[in-house]
């Protein structure tokens, strides 16, 4: 994440953190961030970065990323979060996920419709067509989370 703020920063880019209080207690956070929101936890931070977003990418990262991508798409499944969710697939980083839920999907513990959460893209380059080409969502998905 580091490494992507500074490159947004480098270009001009506005870079808004939002980092629960601990981490930025053991210094874990970015000095140089354009403006840094600390929040009381990990729950509150997820919540603020999926709050008035236009989409949700995932890069490829460890066991905060995939908690974070599971919230939101459990959130998407349930027709709370409807916008597009675009995982950036460096090297087939995702590829098992991707294999995992389509394990969930055949065992019909999610739909079929249910693909249609996400999209998987090879680089970053890709991510701002992926997000005006995601197919629509509604709060209406709650009619057939439950499988």
């Amino acid at each position: 994440m580091g490494a992507l703020a500074d490159g947004a920063l480098k270009e001009g880019g506005h870079v808004l953190g939002i980092l629960p209080r601990f981490m930025n207690d053991v210094e874990w956070g970015h000095r140089g961030l354009t403006e840094l929101r600390l929040v009381r936890d990990l729950h509150e931070r997820k919540r603020l970065m999926i709050e008035n977003v236009d989409a949700v990418v995932a890069l490829p990262g460890g066991t905060g990323t995939l908690e974070e991508l599971f919230e939101v798409i459990t959130l998407k499944r349930l027709g709370l979060y409807i916008k597009p969710i675009v995982l950036v697939n460096t090297d087939g980083f995702f590829d098992p996920l991707v294999s995992f839920l389509e394990g969930i999907i055949r065992e019909k513990f999610m739909d079929a419709r249910h693909r249609e959460m996400w999209c998987l893209v090879k680089d970053a380059e890709e991510v701002v067509q992926a997000i005006q080409q995601a197919p629509p969502w509604s709060h209406e998905a709650r009619d057939f989370a439950l499988v």
